[in-house]
């Protein structure tokens, strides 16, 4: 339980931890964000809303109910099985639970994406792209979007307890993060699902970021800020290239004039 006792916030300290773990998790959840908008498009316009607030609203209460069991968390570190022919340190590599929630959300990322990626490129009629959107099921994307939520949600909770020793402080940060996220969710939703190349661009992160996961799992450490600056990297060169295709439209050589 929370000892609201112990609740300052007079504490600069205190203040400025709140802030930079509210800043990482709204930026751990850019990819939450980005999965939950390329899934809930294979819906009817009038469901995306309400998909996307589900969807969020279950990432909060998955991060809220892994830090009120923090105890359990650290105990999913222990391995459970080791595998001989992976040496880490001189030793068999250990596999925990956390290792393998974290292989097999990697896995389904990068099935996913790279499913998602692959009918994009498919050039459906008209008629057949109406047919699966009608036939999508609301169920069945929201199963979607608990299976990624749990996964982003055990690594964004691993990274806060690095951080920060207050549980209250890391229910807070989760709180206003993801209260900023379902507020700015429909605007960023629309944006990528209106920019084909930035649906590509989006899934080809997920893919990367599966890839890390994977690589995690395995105890392989990779440096997030490397993949963040990628990604932010190539966001700027893909808005500038739409800033370019919008200022000069390509020319319709069938028209022009010999």
């Amino acid at each position: 339980m929370i000892n609201l006792l112990e609740i300052n916030l007079t504490n600069p300290g205190t203040i400025t931890a709140l802030l930079t773990l509210t800043v990482l998790e709204i930026i751990l959840g850019v990819d939450n964000i980005i999965f939950i908008s390329i899934v809930t498009n294979k819906l009817p316009a009038a469901q995306q809303p309400r998909a996307r607030l589900i969807g969020l609203l279950l990432a909060m209460v998955f991060r809220i109910f892994l830090l009120l069991a923090i105890s359990w968390i650290i105990r999913l570190t222990n391995p459970i099985f080791s595998i001989p022919f992976i040496v880490e340190d001189d030793k068999p590599l250990g596999i925990s639970w956390k290792d393998l929630i974290l292989i097999a959300g990697g896995i389904f990322l990068v099935f996913k994406s790279t499913l998602e990626i692959h009918h994009k490129l498919e050039k459906a009629k008209p008629q057949e792209a109406k047919a699966k959107a009608a036939s999508a099921v609301f169920g069945a994307v929201i199963l979607q979007i608990v299976m990624v939520d749990a996964v982003f949600s055990f690594d964004s909770i691993l990274t806060a307890i690095g951080l920060v020793d207050e549980v209250w402080v890391m229910i807070t940060a989760v709180i206003i993060s993801m209260t900023i996220m379902i507020l700015f969710s429909g605007i960023i939703s629309r944006f990528i699902n209106k920019h084909p190349t930035l649906q590509i661009l989006a899934l080809a992160f997920l893919i990367m970021i599966g890839v890390m996961l994977m690589a995690e799992g395995f105890h392989q450490h990779i440096n997030k800020s490397y993949i963040y600056t990628a990604i932010a990297f190539s966001l700027i060169v893909e808005m500038i290239n739409m800033r370019l295709r919008k200022n000069h439209p390509p020319i319709d050589l069938n028209n022009e004039s010999l």
